[in-house]
Formats: C-alpha cells, structure tokens, sequence
C-alpha cells in the first residue's frame, strides 16, 4: 500500500443509521451507495447483515450493485454472524467482513462477562472463520479508547496472525482527547511485532466534539483508514464527518503528508442526498456542506474575498460542489434545463419515465414558487425515488387555526380507493390533522419523531417534514415537502403509513434480538 494515502471507509449505511430517526429503505441505501461510489469512498460499510433481513436484502443489494468501491458487512465476534456476513457479500466485486469485539475492562467485565484470555481467543476465531468465508477481513477492538495498551497490542497481535488486514481502534464512546488518542495509535503501531502486515484504522466518535481532532491525530500517528460518515451522521452525537476529515487533509497537505482518492466536487450532493433521505437538516454554520459555509456578511471579508479569495477562503466552494453560477429555474424552464441541473448536481434519473414524473413535480412547484433552488431538486427527485404504493392518499386537508381557539383539521382519505372523512382538534394544525388522519386509519403506531425542515430560504421555501412511526419495536420513516408545512407533514404521516403497509420499517439495528 502506498503509504501516503489515506483509506475512506464510509460507514453512513450503518452506524449513521444507528442514529434515532435516521432508518432507511434498502433502496435509499442503494441510493445513498451510488453517491458514495461516485465520490470514490474506498470502503462502503453497508449495514450489519444479520441485524434484521431488511439490513441483510440492504447489503446484499448493494453488494451485488457497487462495483468500485468495496462492500463491508458488520459482525460481532460469533460464527451467526459471520456467516450471514459473507452470505450477504457473495456476489460483491470486492467485499469485506468486519468483526469486533470489545477489549475495555469495563466491557469485558460487564457486557461480555469473559476474561481477557477467552476474549483474544474468541477474536482469533472469529477472524480465522471471517477470513475462510472471504479475503479481507478487518478486526475492531471495541471500546480501544478506554481499553489497556498493553491488552490491545496482544490482541492485535493475534489478529493479524489470525488473518486480519484491517486492524480498526475505535473511539467508541468518542472519550479520547486528541494528542492522548494519537499517541495511542502510535504506540500500538511500534510494539505490535506484525504490525507492517495490516493497515490501522480509526473510529471516532463526537460526544466531546473531538472525532475530527481525533481521526486527525491518528492519520499524523500512523493510521491509513479513517471510518466516517456523511455529515457526522450516528449514534448519540455522531461520528467524525467524512467532508471534514477529506478537506482538512485535502487543505493541509502541507501538514499531513496525506492524501484520500476522493472527487471532493460531489462531497456536497452526497450531503444533500443524505439529508433529505434521513431528514437530519444540516446546520447552517456547518464546515464544508453547511449553507453559510462559503457565505460572507462582514462588509471587511466580502472586501478581502472580492479582491483576492484566499484572503478569507482556505478552499473554493466548487471544490466540494458548490456553485456561483447557477442556472435559474422557473416555470418557463424546460426539460432539458432541469435535466442538466440534475446531472450538474450528480442526481441520475434512472429511465425517462422517473424524469417525465420529477419534471411534472417540478412544474407543480414552481407554479407555487418564483424560483427553484438545488435545494428544492434533491427534494423532488427524493420523493419521486422513494415513491410506494399509495395505499393510503390525501385527497383534501382543510386546517382551522385562529389565536385563542383550538386548532381543527378535517381531513379526507383514499384508502384502497375508498374514501374516508375525519375531523380532530389538536394542539396545534400539525397535531390535529394527524389526529385526524389517525381516527380514518387507527394505526396504532406512535410518533416517535416529527422533524420540519426548511429547504431554501424566503417565505415561499418549501417546507420538509420527516415522519418517525413506531409500532411493536419496527420503525419507518416518511417524507413530505410542500410549501404549506400542514400539507407537508400530512404528506410525511401517509408516506410513513404506506411505508409500513408495504412492510419497509424495521428494527433497529442495536435492538435486534440476534
């Protein structure tokens, strides 16, 4: 391996679904894996295939698509696992097993019950199985950052005899502090003896706001592979962000000494797609991907970047993907202009009859807007991808709410073709249509998450509502925009309820009883 470059190992398909809210069809995954493929993400880790058999159909699925990146499946340290792992990859290009298993006392003693001596000798037979089923297999040790050095190098150790070419260090609980993290990594690098037979990797996570900082330390200690996700998405606060680690490392070259393979110019669209997919809004004051990101208010900076613009730039906009010339689409545009937006902005349709249904949606829109944004795109062509069977359709949506007076909303159904009519009163508008649509439907299922997003700017910004139902431990998310938010989440509960209806929800991936 050339020991400049720096593996990206994605991980949004599974540990970024581990954030509450955050599950996905296999078909947004394979959606989500096509971005990451055209951003040239070295490893796709496409979800824990014997969570649930949406998660195992979801890496499968990708694994039979994806051909330029490899495909990972997680598993713990058990032989079930292992085996549905390799099952799930069989048809990948190139495919990868990840086991782990954790290696901190406090783990050992109270989650694993087993002492120290049966924990390496479970690693070495998980690693020796995963690596009879497939080629490359990489071990974590779960928990390293609170774990003893001197356990961790025995353990490494006799993974890489085992057969492990990945070794990852994972900051599971995100409790490293940047300069004690890369320490670390370096002394595990210098006193494993068969260290030079594998590539070290890093895991970090955010709940001090230091998984950057710590990914970081570890590629200037010695690490190759940086595992991360599209905007920080994952469980708890999140990991560290893939935009983040590929720029500060693209940015300070001078520094690090390193280099990634990914085409920085589609970092933007793959955030947009994971946004809209997920719901997660990115704020606006985020680096890279954040709206304000490249925006400058102070009348000193807008002077210093209109004269020169590395006096308050430190990269173009256009290197992740940003645009200063955008076409400006309306009601007047015609099919060829949205096409080329779409493919400037990386969003490939994929037959002529998804465009003729996305360009019809984007006539609608822009019959209620003035001027559609990138922003408003992703969402459109979001809604046209992840289309279901309409089992359930809103047919008419008439709200009531006046200060001092209790919100009413009448609401009308088509279920199966039948309609139905429902009146409720509710706290607020949102609150009384769902109710109402609750009293035609009676799902059962409770809202376990309402998220509003606005899309663009201006009072006429279409409006994003992501949907969370639950019902006997499964999940599901629907989506909605419209530019009136009372329509929109309305749209967001029906999708969720079709989406359980076509039997798209699922459990969650640390709750799966396997």
């Amino acid at each position: 391996m050339n020991n400049d470059r720096v593996i990206i190992f994605d991980t949004t398909l599974r540990d970024g679904e581990q954030s509450p809210g955050a599950s996905m069809t296999k078909d947004e995954k394979l959606r989500i894996a096509r971005a990451l493929e055209k951003l040239k993400v070295d490893v796709i880790e496409a979800g824990f295939a014997i969570a649930s058999p949406g998660d195992f159909a979801a890496v499968k699925l990708i694994a039979d698509t994806i051909q330029d990146s490899t495909i990972c499946s997680l598993s713990r340290a058990m032989d079930a696992d292992i085996d549905r792992a390799a099952e799930a990859l069989s048809g990948a290009n190139s495919g990868r097993i990840h086991t782990f298993i954790a290696t901190s006392p406090i783990h050992m003693q109270h989650k694993l019950r087993l002492q120290p001596d049966q924990v390496v000798e479970q690693a070495v037979h998980a690693v020796k199985r995963a690596r009879n089923l497939c080629g490359d297999v990489e071990f974590s040790c779960e928990d390293a950052g609170r774990s003893e050095l001197d356990f961790l190098c025995r353990i490494i150790e006799a993974a890489i005899d085992a057969g492990a070419r990945t070794i990852n260090i994972p900051d599971t609980v995100g409790y490293s502090i940047p300069h004690q993290f890369g320490e670390m990594i370096g002394q595990i690098i210098a006193r494993v003896p068969n260290a030079d037979k594998a590539v070290f990797s890093v895991h970090c996570h955010n709940d001090l706001g230091l998984a950057v900082a710590n990914s970081l330390a570890a590629v200037n200690a010695g690490a190759r592979q940086v595992e991360c996700t599209i905007n920080g998405l994952g469980e708890r606060a999140g990991n560290a962000a893939l935009e983040e680690i590929v720029m500060a490392i693209k940015t300070r070259e001078d520094v690090l000494g390193v280099h990634t393979g990914i085409i920085t110019e589609n970092i933007l669209s793959a955030s947009r797609l994971v946004s809209g997919i997920t719901g997660f809004a990115v704020q606006p004051n985020k680096a890279i991907v954040g709206a304000n990101a490249f925006a400058h208010e102070s009348g000193i900076h807008q002077d210093g970047v209109l004269k020169h613009r590395e006096t308050y730039e430190i990269m173009s906009a256009q290197s992740v993907g940003w645009h200063t010339n955008r076409l400006s689409l309306g009601k007047l545009s015609g099919r060829n202009a949205f096409r080329s937006r779409l493919q400037e902005l990386g969003i490939e349709l994929a037959s002529e009859a998804d465009l003729n249904v996305a360009f019809a949606r984007f006539k609608e829109l822009a019959d209620k807007k003035n001027e559609i944004f990138d922003e408003d795109l992703q969402a459109l062509v979001s809604e046209t991808l992840t289309e279901v069977v309409e089992h359930t359709k809103l047919v008419y949506l008439d709200v009531a709410s006046r200060m001092g007076e209790i919100p009413q909303a009448r609401v009308v159904l088509s279920i199966e073709g039948k309609e139905s009519e429902a009146t409720a009163a509710g706290s607020g508008p949102v609150d009384a249509t769902f109710k109402a649509i609750e009293q035609i439907v009676r799902s059962d299922a409770s809202l376990q998450l309402y998220s509003v997003n606005a899309i663009t700017q201006g009072t006429d910004s279409q409006g994003e509502v992501t949907v969370r139902l639950e019902k006997a431990g499964r999940i599901v998310n629907g989506n909605g925009a419209d530019t009136d938010i009372v329509v929109a989440s309305a749209k967001a509960y029906i999708n969720a309820l079709n989406l359980m209806r076509e039997g798209a929800y699922r459990a969650h991936p640390q709750a799966a009883d396997v």
